[in-house]
């Protein structure tokens, strides 16, 4: 109810979808911002602060998972079902939950708000918006009730039944929308469970399916053969495999004899923790061992597999994997000579080629700048800890090297803001290129001329 109130609210401004999507995601923070800030949400029975507050609300819309304040310890179950609420509505999308509970209510949905669920769910076309999200509905709660009973074998007998069920719920959800929010406590992630096959496959997988997308797994679903699939979903799952694979066999090369990491663990755990770190970097943030410990190569590598991200229309964060690779797919066009970026037999169009350099530029210009900004105000944290911390925030990932419950007043305004335009910035900016693509096209062409680069 609480979402169709925003909803009727904003369409009263007339907005464009593109700020009904920024202006649905700052509404529900500040709600979540609110109810955090509660006595009631701290089991001290004291207000954590309004800045701690928007920052964990933050996090959570945006699904990122970095946090001031510890998870389990701090917050009590109404602030812990609070947040596990924001991560649903975040991981899903604003415009998305608002179908749900349209849906639910019986609320006719308008024409405006199938354009702006056609801009937030990343479509082509209009049609059948409302069955596509019908159907990334039921498959999110079947996916995530499936990943909650898988995880209660081992919650259950290790916590007791009604903790158990709870802590399988909110992992499921945490998990599949790339969250990383965790209920182990004292900031251990899920390192207690280094060795535990169950933990890591079922949590590995909610976090692949999530950072899939829900036009890939559609497409999957309904065409199950890779041969008619739509290049959209062909790209995304033969960069995700890349990235899986060269991630599991790097991470295991590096950290292989790293006391601190995999040098003490068994063959088993070698793997388990391997296949799961070259996971949890793209946008997930939970983490088996200990990241602070690991190697400056790994922890660069990260680095790079948080900025990529997860896939576009997915729960996860960075400047996703078509992105990327649209851009990797035109150095290889240029180094062959070739005028147009082709893949799979299909040639993709300049507009979205110059839409990926454009989020890809504007991305790495927000990350600078944030990092030479937190270099002044953070005072004892290395280049590398500051680096790492931005990267994370603004790839919605959540991974952490200890410096986030030790942001300055400042720095957690920076970070905060960081996600926020990580979860919204790239994805606005591609959708205001694309309408700019679809205006008439001037007559007036100036002279060419050319310019040295290189």
């Amino acid at each position: 109810m609480i979402i169709i109130e925003i909803d009727k609210r904003i369409e009263k401004f007339n907005l464009n979808p593109a700020q009904i999507i920024v202006l649905g995601f700052a509404s529900v923070i500040l709600m979540g911002a609110i109810l955090l800030n509660l006595p009631i949400a701290s089991k001290s029975g004291i207000s954590v602060g309004f800045l701690n507050a928007f920052f964990t609300s933050t996090s959570a819309v945006c699904v990122t998972g970095l946090v001031v304040v510890d998870t389990a310890t701090n917050w009590t179950i109404f602030g812990q079902t609070v947040i596990i609420l924001l991560i649903q509505i975040g991981g899903l999308g604003f415009m998305t939950m608002a179908t749900f509970f349209a849906l639910l209510f019986r609320k006719r949905i308008t024409l405006r708000e199938r354009l702006v669920m056609q801009e937030a769910l990343n479509q082509f076309n209009i049609s059948g918006i409302v069955r596509l999200t019908q159907h990334i509905l039921i498959a999110t709660f079947t996916i995530e009730g499936i990943g909650a009973i898988l995880l209660s074998f081992t919650f259950i007998p290790r916590y007791g039944l009604a903790k158990g069920i709870g802590y399988s719920i909110f992992h499921s959800i945490s998990a599949f929308c790339n969250a990383g929010f965790d209920l182990i406590g004292n900031f251990n992630s899920l390192t207690p469970f280094v060795d535990d096959g169950l933990i890591n496959i079922v949590i590995c997988t909610l976090i692949i399916l999530g950072g899939l997308g829900f036009a890939v797994i559609m497409d999957v679903l309904q065409k199950r053969k890779f041969a008619k699939f739509t290049l959209h979903t062909k790209v995304v799952l033969y960069i995700t495999s890349i990235l899986l694979i060269l991630g599991f066999v790097l991470i295991f090369i590096l950290e292989y004899s790293n006391p601190d990491t995999l040098g003490n663990l068994t063959f088993k755990g070698k793997i388990l923790s391997s296949m799961f770190h070259s996971v949890t970097p793209r946008t997930a943030g939970f983490n088996t061992l200990p990241t602070g410990q690991l190697t400056t190569a790994t922890i660069f590598m990260t680095i790079v597999f948080m900025f990529i991200g997860g896939s576009s229309g997915s729960t996860a964060g960075g400047v996703k994997t078509t992105t990327a690779g649209v851009l990797v797919l035109n150095i290889i066009s240029i180094i062959k000579g070739k005028e147009d970026t082709e893949v799979f037999n299909r040639r993709i169009p300049r507009e979205i080629v110059n839409r990926s350099l454009a989020v890809i530029g504007i991305s790495m210009a927000l990350i600078i700048l944030v990092t030479m900004v937190l270099s002044i105000t953070e005072k004892g944290n290395d280049f590398l800890t500051i680096f790492f911390e931005v990267t994370s925030a603004f790839a919605t990932v959540g991974l952490s090297l200890g410096m986030t419950p030790h942001l300055s007043i400042i720095g957690k305004i920076l970070i905060a803001l960081t996600m926020f335009a990580g979860r919204v910035g790239p994805f606005t900016i591609a959708l205001a290129l694309a309408k700019q693509q679809q205006k008439k096209k001037g007559l007036l062409k100036y002279p060419e001329e050319r310019v040295i680069v290189g």
